[in-house]
């Protein structure tokens, strides 16, 4: 026998063996023709989502620092999803920040804490508020620090508190580059602030008490207008006792009758009252001076205003605008007012 004769032959015999058992792995006719047929069940499609595109200036009336808010409350103001849709709409075809001419407009911001309905109950809710000033060039480089806590008012450079009018770059504009934005003219302008809020715990205590109190400064326009007090706030140190506060108005108090009112509410004590009088005559002296120095300051800033500076100040507009009203924030309906602060005075418009 050749070699390999009988492994053919064993080959053979298994391959036969093999033809006889059935085809286990052949599938059943109607499986085959059941499973050709199984269609895959299909879903619903779902709608597509489209977002809404942001708007130019949504976020115009963020980008305005609120000047004199506290800084532990500024996260209160953000609570709310504001709609300042109607600053954006000032700004379009028939607004009142349309066509302006050769002027532009500077925005700054500000709070007015205020108790309002919000879901059946009354909260107080610190409302955010814009006021726009048309004008041709910045109404002012100041800022003036006053409350009824301090004593004297200080006009300083709005630098001093990191305070400066920058230019606002609407949305559409942002992907350019900047210099390029900056070739043409911007015409909207927004008091900001550069101060880091994480620096603040390294601050001194009066230092940080100026931002509460900083409002923005308008040079009074006509003489009349400008605010010279004949109030002056008393702080007397009556040791042992507490000390005396209250408010002494030249115009309509006598100072011994003054004095003797407060020795009747038990206030002051009888041997401290020639001191009284004398603390409060210093401080009216003192307010008469700064009355003097701030009629001196004005005549002095309009001299040497130029022909066009003094015309564009006299036509300076001045727009005062609050949140549109919606179902998710409180109703403000009823504390809307002209009223700006002690150097604008009042708005032309509140919208």
């Amino acid at each position: 026998m050749r070699k390999g004769a009988k492994r053919k032959v064993s080959q053979r015999e298994d391959n036969k063996e093999n033809s006889t058992k059935p085809d286990n792995h052949k599938e059943h006719p109607s499986k085959a023709t059941t499973r050709s047929k199984r269609v895959k069940a299909s879903h619903p499609e779902s709608e597509p989502e489209y977002l809404e595109e942001p708007r130019n200036l949504e976020d115009l009336w963020k980008a305005a620092f609120p000047v004199g808010t506290e800084w532990d409350q500024l996260d209160a103001v953000y609570r709310f999803k504001w709609d300042f849709s109607n600053l954006e709409q000032a700004f379009e075809e028939g607004g009142k920040l349309f066509g302006i001419g050769n002027n532009k407009v500077y925005l700054f911001g500000g709070t007015e804490p205020q108790q309002v309905p919000f879901k059946g109950k009354l909260e107080i809710v610190y409302i955010p508020i814009v006021v726009a000033v048309v004008s041709p060039c910045p109404p002012s480089d100041k800022i003036g620090i006053k409350s009824v806590q301090r004593e004297t008012e200080e006009i300083v450079p709005m630098k001093e508190m990191k305070m400066d009018w920058v230019p606002y770059i609407p949305l559409d504009k942002r992907d350019r580059q900047v210099v390029e934005y900056g070739r043409k003219s911007p015409q909207i302008f927004v008091l900001g602030c550069t101060q880091r809020r994480a620096a603040l715990k390294h601050m001194k205590i009066d230092r940080l008490k100026k931002f509460d109190y900083c409002l923005p400064y308008l040079m009074p326009i006509k003489e009349e207008e400008l605010e010279l007090s004949t109030e002056v706030d008393i702080l007397f140190p009556a040791e042992p006792n507490p000390p005396v506060y209250c408010v002494f108005d030249w115009q309509f108090d006598e100072v011994e009758e003054f004095a003797d009112d407060r020795i009747k509410e038990e206030e002051l004590s009888a041997d401290q009252k020639d001191a009284f009088m004398e603390f409060v005559k210093e401080k009216v002296r003192q307010q008469k001076r700064e009355n003097r120095e701030k009629k001196e300051a004005r005549r002095q800033a309009f001299e040497k205003m130029s022909v066009e500076a003094k015309a564009a100040f006299e036509n300076l507009k001045y727009y005062k605008f609050y949140p549109v009203q919606k179902a998710d924030t409180p109703d403000i309906s009823a504390v809307k007012a002209s009223y700006i602060n002690r150097y604008y005075n009042k708005a032309h418009e509140v919208l």
